[in-house]
C-alpha cells in the first residue's frame, strides 16, 4: 500500500512542478502572449489540485497568481500591472485560481466519503453474509453430533448396526464442521499473507486416489474416476495445500451435481507444468458468474442450502501462493471444468538422489 505523501512533500512538489511548466511558458510567451499563459498555470493549478490537500492547491493558486504577474504580465520583473484591464484579469485569475483548487478539494474529499461508505456497506453485506451462512452450517453439524451421541447414550438396546449409523453420523458432522473451520482459518491465512508453501516430491496419482478415499469414507461412495498419465512423475509441491484445494474443488462438485454426481478427475505433467482438470455433472455456472466464482462468500443463485462461499476463494488463493492459476468453465454436454495449472519441478524414481 502506497503511504499518503505529507503536505510539505505535497508543497515541494506543487511547486516543482509549476516552476516548471513556468519556464515552458516563457520559452512560449514570446508566440502565445501572455493571456494564453495565464490559461496554462490556470489549468495547471486544477491539474495539481485534484491531488494534493486544501494547503497546498492554495499554495499553487497563490504561487502561479504571483509568477504570472511578475514575470509574464507588462511590466515584466516586477509587481506593478500597467493596465487596469490587466489588474482586473490577475484579480479574477487569482479568484478563479482559489475557487478551482478550493471545489477540486472538496469534490475529491466527497468522493473519498462516497468510496469509504459503499466499503463499509460492501463489508457489512459480506459479514452477514458470512454469519447467516456458519448460522448454518456450523449449527447443522453441531445438532446432528448432539442428536447422535444423546441416541447413544440413552439408547441401551441399540443393535450394532444402529451404532454404526450413529458413529457415521457423528463422524460425517465433525468432518463437515472441521471442513468449515479449516476454511475460515484458510482464508484468515491468505488474507494476512500467512501463506508460504513447503514443497516436497509428491507422488500425485497417490495424492488423488488418498483425497478421493478420505472423502468417501466420509461422505459415502461417490462416482468418482481417476484419470492419470501412466508416465507422469514425482512432483515437488506443497502436498498439504494441494489437497485441501482438491478437497474443496471435490465437495462443490459432489454438492451442486446432479444427483447422482458424477465427478471425472484427469491429471497429467507437461514440461514442468502440473495440470489437474476436475469435471462434474453439474448445472455448470451462469457465464456472467464464472468471473465472480472465486470471489469470497460468492454463491450462485441456484446453489443449494448451506455453503459459506469460501471453498472457490480458497481454492484460488491456495494455487495462486503455489505461483499456479486455476480456470472455470462450463462444459459443452452439461457441467462444469475448473482446470489447475501449477508450475513443478519434477523428477522420476530412477533420478532421485537421497530422497
Amino acid at each position: 500500500m502506497l503511504r499518503p505523501v505529507s503536505k510539505t512533500a505535497q508543497l515541494l512538489y506543487s511547486t516543482i512542478l509549476i516552476t516548471l511548466i513556468s519556464l515552458i511558458c516563457w520559452f512560449l510567451s514570446p508566440v502565445a502572449g501572455y493571456r494564453v499563459v495565464a490559461f496554462i498555470l490556470l489549468v495547471t493549478v486544477s491539474l495539481v489540485s485534484l491531488g494534493v490537500d486544501i494547503l497546498p492547491g492554495l499554495w499553487a493558486a497563490f504561487l502561479t497568481a504571483l509568477i504570472w504577474d511578475f514575470f509574464f504580465i507588462p511590466p515584466r520583473f516586477t509587481l506593478q500591472v500597467g493596465a487596469t484591464e490587466d489588474l482586473i484579469l490577475l484579480l479574477m485569475y487569482f479568484v478563479v485560481a482559489t475557487t478551482s483548487a478550493i471545489f477540486t478539494y472538496r469534490i475529491r474529499k466527497m468522493e473519498k466519503k462516497s468510496r469509504e461508505r459503499q466499503e463499509k456497506e460492501h463489508t457489512l453485506k459480506l459479514y452477514n453474509t458470512l454469519f447467516n451462512s456458519l448460522s448454518h452450517e456450523l449449527r447443522t453439524p453441531i445438532a446432528a453430533i448432539i442428536a447422535a451421541t444423546d441416541n447413544l447414550q440413552q439408547s441401551r438396546n441399540l443393535t450394532p448396526e444402529n451404532k454404526y449409523e450413529l458413529i457415521s453420523e457423528i463422524a460425517k458432522a465433525s468432518f463437515r464442521l472441521n471442513r468449515q473451520v479449516d476454511n475460515l482459518l484458510s482464508m484468515s491465512r491468505l488474507e494476512a499473507g500467512f501463506i508460504h508453501p513447503a514443497a516436497d516430491w509428491c507422488d500425485i496419482t497417490e495424492l488423488l486416489y488418498h483425497t478421493v478415499q478420505q472423502l468417501e469414507e466420509l461422505q459415502g461412495p461417490q462416482r468418482i474416476s481417476i484419470n492419470v498419465n501412466p508416465s507422469i512423475p514425482l512432483c515437488r509441491i506443497d502436498r498439504g495445500l494441494l489437497e485441501q484445494v482438491l478437497t474443496n474443488l471435490l465437495i462443490n462438485a459432489i454438492t451442486h451435481g446432479h444427483s447422482p454426481a458424477s465427478v471425472d478427475i484427469t491429471a497429467a505433467c507437461h514440461a514442468d507444468l502440473l495440470e489437474i482438470v476436475i469435471d462434474d455433472n453439474g448445472p455448470g455456472f451462469d457465464p456472467k458468474d464464472i468471473a465472480k466464482a472465486f470471489d469470497p462468500f460468492f454463491r450462485a443463485q441456484h446453489s443449494k442450502t448451506g455453503g459459506t462461499g469460501l471453498g472457490l476463494s480458497i481454492v484460488k488463493g491456495f494455487v495462486e501462493s503455489m505461483h499456479g492459476r486455476v480456470h472455470l468453465e462450463n462444459r459443452q454436454g452439461g457441467g462444469s471444468s475448473f482446470t489447475i495449472a501449477i508450475p513443478v519441478e519434477t523428477s522420476y524414481l530412477k533420478n532421485l538422489k537421497n530422497e
